[in-house]
């Protein structure tokens, strides 16, 4: 409980991901109707397919790989930015990411997608903006935060070109720049204390 009263939204988030997933492969119907789907946005103005993809997995490994990564990195940026700033954050990144999706997809109308990997992105690098330098493991190999947004964001943009991509790389662009966005937008201070630190860290004044 004492948890849950420190970090209401990082675990609201993840029991209302696992639910609607849950709800969705037992009804494929829901799933199909609130998926990301550029025909149904586009032709049919389903705009609420923004939002409700991000609650949707195509399966318990996707479930459980974003639930992870929000799990370790939304308590913090619920710690710094408190409650309401972090939902802030958290939506703004999956608007975000499925907007750049149906921006890059606009012409492809049987496009779809699904999961909450463009708010998680966010969330991550949101995190990177305060502890750029902390060391991640990612797959095993150490490197600092700074690096790994820098990867990230570049890897995905080179991914999202391919033609037999099967991950939203496109969302995954989207929810992480929305996420800096936002968290710069509610807490104009990350910017400073990134500064500090980039310079600190290379022996600046």
């Amino acid at each position: 409980m004492e948890s849950f009263s420190q970090f209401p939204a990082t675990l609201t988030l993840i029991a209302a991901n696992v639910l609607v997933s849950l709800y969705g492969w037992l009804k494929p119907t829901f799933l199909m109707g609130n998926l990301f789907h550029v025909a149904a946005i586009r032709e049919d103005r389903e705009w609420h397919r923004l939002i409700t993809a991000g609650f949707l997995h195509g399966g318990v490994f996707h479930l459980l790989i974003n639930m992870f990564v929000l799990f370790q990195f939304g308590w913090f940026i619920e710690q710094v930015l408190g409650t309401p700033g972090f939902v802030f954050v958290y939506f703004a990144a999956l608007l975000g990411g499925n907007v750049w999706a149906l921006m890059e997809n606009f012409r492809t109308p049987d496009y779809r997608a699904l999961g909450a990997s463009g708010a998680t992105s966010g969330i991550v690098l949101s995190f990177c903006l305060f502890q750029p330098f902390l060391m991640l493991f990612v797959f095993f190999i150490p490197m600092p935060a700074v690096v790994f947004a820098i990867l990230f964001i570049a890897i995905s943009a080179f991914l999202a070109q391919r033609e037999d991509k099967v991950i939203g790389h496109e969302a995954h662009i989207g929810g992480a720049i929305a996420g800096l966005l936002a968290t710069i937008i509610i807490a104009p201070r990350a910017l400073s204390e990134f500064g500090a630190q980039v310079s600190a860290y290379l022996g600046g004044s």
